[in-house]
């Protein structure tokens, strides 16, 4: 049955794939002599292309931000909830871009796309990539659009990361970093959950050493479990004890070996969904993008020097029960920005969701992000009055 489109959505969207020439040198030593990135764009470019806004999408996320692809679609893009005529990135005022990463899985030249040199998908011999790598093809993106500032760039969770690789990489390309529930860099306990996912997709029979494609298999048990892995670092104890508690499906225990109770099921039935929606190798090269992101490396390991050199108005916001990127990561993020004398507020929003809470419109965040905006919008020309 067609879906009833609200009158706050951004409606039917499509993507675009741009195509680039222009060889990309990656960190890992390695060349990209071609590649395309997968985009979508909503709402409209002002005369002084002031007005453009990129959105950096975290592990599992892509270019689809909001709207639908179609009448049928069940579901809406991942940010749908903050991007649209009226809400918090208001497409009435901006311009905004969303890409999926390369190295993704949806539609940029990733593992699961033909590799030009064999004809074959890349599969495992895609290269690594890094999130500089990322900001610097986003930054090509930016010269093909005709952007040469963004207004914002703005991310959660990885695409925090990115937000702020933005910042140190290309300062005079942007005016504000908005970094939602993310971090400088991995600890140790974040690494090895990255780990152990990694360790269920390759151990999986059907992964074969990823030329999976090959075989016509997908290591689904292992991007199930992996999923399930990381899906309990997004949430928090307090948000899985309101939502499932101790809860059994069937009202009693039957004393056997398969899912009771309902946070079980609950896991089993998003590790179905992800394994066939997702790329494995992907997954493989997104972890270890979270795993070697550190700018402060390259500044004797002080985060304070790597943004010595900005030029951009920085919010950052965290979450009270995000343990997988905890508040006290983004206060190393300010205390960086206040001991290099940079602009920043800071944002600890109380809510018991966890990790997931940036993706969620929770009241007290949608208001301090709609303050942020605010402050990006104060820089704008007048929106013209419709006729």
């Amino acid at each position: 049955m067609p879906i009833a489109i609200p009158a706050d959505s951004v409606g039917l969207v499509q993507p675009q794939q741009l195509h680039f020439d222009q060889p990309l040198d990656l960190a890992c030593g390695r060349r990209l002599d071609n590649y395309n990135l997968t985009i979508e764009t909503y709402g409209t470019l002002n005369a002084d292309r002031s007005n453009a806004i990129l959105i950096c999408h975290a592990l599992s996320g892509n270019h689809h931000l909001a709207g639908y692809h179609s009448m049928d679609d069940r579901k809406p893009g991942w940010w749908d909830s903050a991007i649209g005529p009226g809400k918090v990135i208001d497409t009435g005022r901006y311009f905004v871009v969303g890409l999926n990463n390369l190295g993704g899985c949806h539609g940029s030249t990733g593992p699961n796309q033909i590799n030009p040199d064999t004809h074959k998908p890349y599969g495992p011999d895609f290269p690594i990539v890094t999130v500089p790598d990322w900001v610097e093809s986003q930054a090509r993106l930016a010269d093909r659009l005709g952007i040469s500032q963004w207004a914002a760039v703005i991310g959660g969770s990885l695409g925090g990361m990115q937000a702020l690789q933005w910042a140190i990489d290309f300062p005079q390309r942007l005016r504000h970093c908005i970094i939602i529930a993310a971090a400088a860099k991995l600890s140790a306990q974040n690494i090895a959950f990255n780990e152990v996912a990694r360790q269920a997709i390759t151990r999986d029979p059907q992964f074969y050493d990823g030329h999976y494609y090959a075989e016509n298999a997908i290591p689904k048990t292992g991007l199930m479990l992996a999923r399930m892995v990381g899906h309990i670092t997004y949430l928090s104890d307090d948000g899985m004890r309101e939502k499932f508690g101790r809860d059994i499906n069937s009202g009693q225990l039957s004393f056997g070996l398969g899912p009771q109770f309902q946070i079980e099921s609950y896991l089993q039935y998003q590790g179905e969904r992800f394994s066939t929606a997702f790329d494995a190798n992907t997954y493989l090269l997104m972890t270890k993008a979270l795993d070697y992101f550190d700018p402060a490396a390259d500044y004797g390991d002080s985060l304070s020097e790597a943004v010595s050199g900005t030029q951009c108005t920085f919010k950052v916001i965290s979450f009270t029960t995000d343990w997988r990127f905890s508040p006290e990561r983004s206060r190393e993020i300010v205390d960086a920005l206040i001991d290099a004398r940079k602009p920043v507020s800071y944002a600890e929003i109380d809510s018991p969701q966890g990790h997931d809470a940036f993706l969620i419109p929770i009241p007290r965040y949608m208001e301090v992000f709609g303050a942020c905006m605010q402050q990006v919008a104060a820089e704008l020309p007048p929106v013209p009055e419709s006729r």
